[in-house]
């Protein structure tokens, strides 16, 4: 046992945040707290966590995550979840390494030795897809993701969804599989149109659709459409899910580790999903924490999928991608779609924290990009 000396975060670009909890033997820990243009807000946060927590047992996990659910009154969201999910993630870490196993020998053991994977292609404003996709292809991916759309009305001309047919078919003709994420920005009348329209090149999935909050309108899109709906980043806990199961509407589930308050409760929502005959492809276009994280979750439940992995993602800009902060980018090296499960205790990466401590003095705050239409109105981006 060992109480929590220090938490400490870490704002690095291009657009994450890490915590390393230490604890009074000097046995340390690392988790990822990003919520993508929200980094303050999440710092807040931690800040009032990291009073409260301080001195609190490091191995005592469930009673850390269960106060910062339910001794908080207001419970849930973005922001609390993705602060718990530093935490939670970083306790994990901290304890796996203090054992010398990797976390998921913690959650049961593995159940596989290989992880499929996937990575983006395409852009906020998807262009140029059949080159990336052969670039993904040399780099050993057999699936990857792009956005369908540019910004959309909510009634627009349906001739607005003839370049995202052509892309998918271009993508599909290079042999590889795509996933094809409407990223919640295509409103009703024109999700209706684009679901039909692809049904016939068969992409993996069609990701957010409509957005969470329109649970019924999902649910009649369920019903209609033969794709197989992808969903849940916006879902930030097991109650989030838990309408969705029940409805029967989500084929797919994509929680994010960072978002969901951590390992814990992706398990739980895992074995949940299971009950339901509906597998996990953990979300997360984020850093190399989140992964890791995911992955050793990944690991150990029967009902996993697939996993997004940020490799190169069109957010990775100003010289930082997913392997920056890593002293060994071979550990996820990609062949044939697959990575080798990782093998070193904790969350089976070594970070650089050196570099991390010198980047985050002067790193800003990421800003999510919006989208304007013709007349000045905001659209979902």
């Amino acid at each position: 046992m060992g109480k929590i000396a220090k938490v400490e975060y870490f704002r690095v670009p291009p657009r994450w945040l890490f915590v390393k909890i230490t604890d009074e033997d000097g046995n340390a820990g690392w988790g990822e707290a990003s919520l993508e243009g929200h980094t303050q807000s999440v710092e807040g946060c931690l800040d009032a966590w990291i009073e409260q927590y301080t001195g609190l047992e490091a191995d005592d996990i469930e009673q850390i995550w269960q106060m910062s659910w339910r001794k908080t009154f207001y419970r849930g969201g973005p922001v609390f979840m993705s602060a718990l999910a530093g935490l939670d993630i970083a306790l994990w870490d901290l304890k796996a390494r203090k054992l010398g196993v990797p976390i998921y020998q913690l959650l049961g053991g593995k159940v596989r030795d290989t992880l499929k994977v996937y990575a983006w292609i395409g852009g906020d404003r998807p262009s140029d897809v059949e080159a990336q996709a052969l670039a993904r292809k040399a780099q050993g991916f057999t699936a990857v993701k792009m956005n369908g759309t540019e910004d959309v009305g909510w009634l627009d001309s349906p001739s607005a969804l003839d370049a995202c047919v052509e892309r998918v078919k271009t993508v599909r003709a290079t042999g590889l599989d795509a996933g094809v994420d409407f990223h919640g920005r295509v409103h009703r009348p024109m999700a209706k149109q684009l679901a039909t329209l692809l049904e016939p090149h068969r992409p993996m999935f069609i990701e957010e659709p409509l957005l969470s909050e329109h649970i019924e309108g999902i649910e009649a899109l369920s019903r209609t459409s033969n794709l197989p709906i992808a969903l849940g980043e916006r879902l930030h806990s097991r109650w989030d899910v838990k309408p969705f199961l029940e409805r029967a509407c989500v084929d797919i589930l994509q929680p994010d580790i960072c978002h969901i308050g951590g390992i814990s409760e992706m398990k739980r929502i895992a074995a949940m999903a299971e009950a339901y005959d509906v597998p996990i492809a953990p979300h997360c276009p984020l850093g190399p924490i989140g992964l890791a994280a995911s992955m050793q979750v990944d690991a150990s439940i029967a009902n996993f999928a697939i996993q997004e992995m940020s490799l190169g993602i069109h957010y990775n800009v100003g010289g930082y991608d997913l392997l920056s902060y890593i002293r060994d980018p071979s550990v996820w090296d990609v062949k044939d779609g697959y990575v080798q499960l990782m093998k070193g205790p904790g969350l089976g990466i070594e970070l650089d924290e050196e570099l991390i401590r010198k980047v985050s003095k002067d790193a800003v705050p990421w800003v999510s990009p919006g989208f304007v239409g013709p007349g000045g109105e905001l659209r979902e981006w």
